[in-house]
């Protein structure tokens, strides 16, 4: 962060002098011609300082929204800055309730858990009209982000997500058309990956109807709250 500093300055007869690692005169006029150059410029880095301070506050003001689990509990930082349609909607479906009894239903060690889409007894939980895809927004499928589950339809994501285990770059986007759009990554853990990676330890079976990947024990998604609302909204 840029700090106003000042410079040392002495005075002598009727004008100021720069210190004496300045090799300049000590003519009043050309001193006092440096002192207000000196002053003009501690102002403008001053000005600049304040606005790195009150820039910071933009990044505080992401939306946050705590996770419990039964294995413990999840924050997730949301980027609706650059996925604000995903964060939109994600964050209609906590403010609804949908994700409170849902479970993760697919878990590949060392690829990512996903959830949101199924509650205890699997059965799939209604939802609304798919979001776009946001994948182009410039995040990356990193170890630590959470992303929107879909079907091989570009546009198709509702409610589940995905949490990833590593860095995943073939999710990432490449191109818009149905093999390149990737999927959208609208945040990350901020608190409690150590959960994502005891969830991702699972054991897992597969399913009579054909579901691959899913633990026998199921790790439920008790509520899901925004934590850092703001006020009158």
């Amino acid at each position: 962060m840029l700090t106003e500093s000042r410079l040392p300055l002495k005075t002598g007869g009727s004008g100021v002098c720069p210190p004496p690692r300045f090799p300049l005169s000590c003519d009043p006029v050309y001193s006092q011609t440096q002192f207000t150059v000196n002053t003009i410029m501690l102002r403008i880095l001053f000005a600049l300082a304040l606005m790195a301070v009150y820039a910071l506050p933009a990044a505080a003001d992401q939306p946050k929204v705590l996770m419990e689990t039964s294995l413990g509990n999840i924050t997730l930082e949301l980027d609706a800055e650059k996925a604000p349609k995903t964060v939109e909607n994600f964050l209609r479906y906590v403010d609804e309730g949908l994700y409170a009894g849902t479970v993760f239903h697919r878990v590949i060690d060392g690829f990512m858990i996903q959830g949101g889409g199924f509650d205890k007894d699997m059965n799939r939980k209604q939802t609304h009209d798919p979001v776009e895809n946001e994948a182009d927004n410039g995040l990356k499928n990193l170890r630590g982000t959470v992303a929107m589950a879909r079907t091989n339809q570009p546009h198709s994501a509702t409610s589940q997500f995905f949490i990833n285990l590593v860095d995943n770059g073939f999710l990432d986007f490449r191109e818009k058309n149905r093999r390149g759009w990737g999927y959208t990554v609208f945040g990350k853990v901020t608190d409690g990956m150590d959960v994502v990676d005891k969830i991702a330890k699972l054991s897992t079976t597969a399913k009579p109807n054909g579901m691959r990947d899913v633990p026998i024990e199921l790790p439920v998604i008790e509520r899901v709250t925004l934590i850092n609302a703001k006020e009158g909204a």
